[in-house]
Order: structure tokens, then C-alpha cells, then sequence
């Protein structure tokens, strides 16, 4: 058998084995950030298309989870194609999405009466496919439906990112509960960047990978999404004043 004939049925049964063995045998395409320290820490550096990843404010914003939500605003903006967002409470403030990258235009929001009405449209989004990537605004994420969701994602190669939004400090204590998600992180609002002259500098975040499939937890101080949904390494908290983030959601 002739060379390339052999490397033709050896692609072949290559194909035929991944088709067999199902979604999650086959390689993930990823969203790199574009920083090696972050990027190294991530599974084929970057966020895995087809997968779940959830997000969480934290400190003083645990609760509104804004600088969390436009964290996500920041990562699906840097994604291709149309974006769905699956919420119960209709309070985003849409200014804030486009400094964080993500124009309103490139969104279909879907709204819903209850959580579980949430998670069946992030389902059925997920295994639609062809979208850039689906966000869902959940207070509780059970086991068996965050799995349900990977499967979606893993079978259409979408991109699955939650934000977790509490009523109450004390339902934030979910966050905790396992569920089948890739990664899992914290956002917390840090004194924004100083200036040589007076005005409010670019806000910065303290970033923490809480958990990650096959690879390290870490922690980070970073520029808050720019208009391109980029963050940038910072220096740390730093000494200046704290310059409280625009919510992102009304009031």
C-alpha cells in the first residue's frame, strides 16, 4: 500500500473511532485571553468551546454580580456570531454591555418567568448551534441539569457561560455545590487604576480561577473588559481610591 493511501485509511479510522467514542473525545476549540499566566492554567489555552463555564461576583458584589456578568459580556463578545442571553430578571443595563465589547445588536435576549424556564432555553440554544456562545443568569445550578447543558454544548460546539446572581448573601453559598461545568471563577471589583491626573481610571478586577478541569486554580489582578472585551494584567489592588464599577444592571 502506497504511502498516502496507508495516511488516508489511518485519518479515516481516526475519524470513525472520535464519531464512535462521541462530543467529548474530539478536540475542543478554545478562546484564548491572549495572556500566557492566564492561558497557561486553561486546558489547550483558553476557554474550551462546547463546555459550561460559570461566573460569580464577589465581595461587595456577590450579590448584583455585575462585574462578573460583564466579565462574561467581555468573553462572548470576542467570540464569533450571534450571542443568546436567557434571564428571569429583565434589569441589564445595556450601555454596559458595549463598553465591554458585546453590542446589544449582536444579541437575542430571552426572557423567562422562572429558573427552570431559563435553563430549558440555554438547552435548547446550546443544541442549536452556530451561535457565538449562550449565557444564562442562574441563583441554583443543580448537578443534573449543569450536565445536561455540557452535553448541549459539547454536541454543538458552543460556548456556555453562566452568571450566577443571588437575591441574598446567603444563597451565594451554592456557588460551592459541584456541578459539570469546565471552569468556574470569581470576579471581584478592586480599586480602579490610577491616573497621573484627577478622573476615573479604568476598573480593575481580582480574577480567580476557583476551579478548572485537569489544571491549577489561580488568582489574578486585571484591567476590567475594554471595548473590545480584552482585560489586561494589572499591577495589584493598588493604593488609590476605590472607584465604585457603573452596575451593570438598573436599579
Amino acid at each position: 500500500m502506497a504511502h498516502g493511501a496507508a495516511n488516508l485509511v489511518i485519518s479515516e479510522l481516526r475519524e470513525r473511532i472520535q464519531h464512535l467514542e462521541g462530543p467529548s473525545s474530539r478536540p475542543k476549540r478554545v478562546l484564548p485571553f491572549d495572556i500566557p499566566d492566564i492561558d497557561d492554567r486553561l486546558p489547550g489555552g483558553g476557554l474550551a468551546y462546547g463546555a459550561l463555564h460559570e461566573f460569580a461576583g464577589g465581595g461587595a458584589g456577590t450579590v448584583d454580580g455585575a462585574a462578573a456578568a460583564l466579565f462574561v459580556a467581555g468573553i462572548a463578545a470576542r467570540t464569533t456570531g450571534q450571542i443568546v442571553w436567557c434571564l428571569a430578571r429583565p434589569d441589564l443595563f445595556f450601555p454596559a454591555l458595549a463598553q465591554a465589547g458585546l453590542h446589544p445588536k449582536r444579541v437575542v435576549f430571552v426572557e423567562s418567568a422562572s429558573e427552570d424556564d431559563v435553563i430549558a432555553n440555554m438547552e435548547e440554544a446550546l443544541g442549536y448551534g452556530g451561535l457565538g456562545a449562550v449565557v444564562g443568569e442562574l441563583v441554583r445550578l443543580p448537578m443534573t441539569k449543569s450536565r445536561r447543558l455540557q452535553l448541549a454544548a459539547e454536541k454543538s460546539g458552543t460556548m456556555g457561560l453562566i452568571v450566577r446572581r443571588w437575591r441574598r448573601q446567603t444563597e451565594a453559598r451554592d456557588f460551592g455545590q459541584p456541578t459539570a461545568s469546565a471552569t468556574r471563577w470569581r470576579v471581584s471589583v478592586t480599586p480602579s487604576e490610577e491616573l497621573p491626573v484627577q478622573g476615573v481610571g479604568r476598573a480593575q478586577w481580582r480574577l480567580e480561577l476557583i476551579r478548572v478541569k485537569a489544571g491549577e486554580c489561580a488568582e489574578y489582578f486585571v484591567g476590567a473588559c475594554d471595548a473590545k472585551g480584552r482585560i489586561n494584567l494589572s499591577s495589584g489592588a493598588g493604593d488609590g481610591q476605590d472607584q465604585a464599577i457603573r452596575s451593570f444592571y438598573s436599579r
